[in-house]
């Protein structure tokens, strides 16, 4: 096992789990295009949506954490942990799965392309940018209630027993 580890780097259930994963990712892409699917179409989609974070979403999610961070304003010094529990990762991870749920469903949150979702499904897109709404907030309430618990787990005097 050692041996595997420092060949490797990490267990093997790791390695196991990703090849999982490329297997899995593998059938999907040869059931769509089994269907029929245009892969040119598809091939330029990832490499535009690969081209697209790298140029334009990883610079403003950077930018952004860095002035939630302070360090864009070169603050004096920087904002403290509460009792040593890092706040920044309950701010990180509402904001990057909301923007995840935002990017996915966008036009419908927005309300754009009412009438080709009407047409197709004789529904209306009236209820998303509420959804969205609601979903950001629980993300922040679930977020801010565990950054709570662990600020004050870690206030809590250590008991000596």
């Amino acid at each position: 096992m050692t041996a595997f580890r420092r060949f490797y780097g990490e267990r093997p259930l790791h390695l196991l789990l990703h090849l999982a994963a490329l297997g899995l990712a593998g059938y999907a892409a040869s059931r769509v295009l089994a269907e029929g699917a245009p892969w040119l179409a598809i091939a330029t989609w990832f490499v535009g949506a690969a081209v697209l974070h790298d140029v334009v979403f990883l610079p403003v999610y950077a930018l952004a954490d860095s002035a939630a961070q302070g360090r864009l304003l070169r603050r004096a010094r920087p904002l403290p942990a509460a009792t040593g529990v890092a706040w920044i990762n309950h701010l990180r991870v509402p904001v990057a799965f909301s923007g995840l749920v935002m990017l996915v469903w966008f036009p419908l949150v927005l309300g754009g392309r009412e009438d080709a979702y009407t047409g197709a499904t004789g529904l209306t897109t009236d209820v998303y940018l509420g959804r969205w709404l609601g979903f950001t907030g629980v993300l922040f309430a679930g977020s801010a209630l565990l950054y709570a618990v662990r600020v004050r787990r870690a206030r809590r005097p250590v008991s000596a027993g």
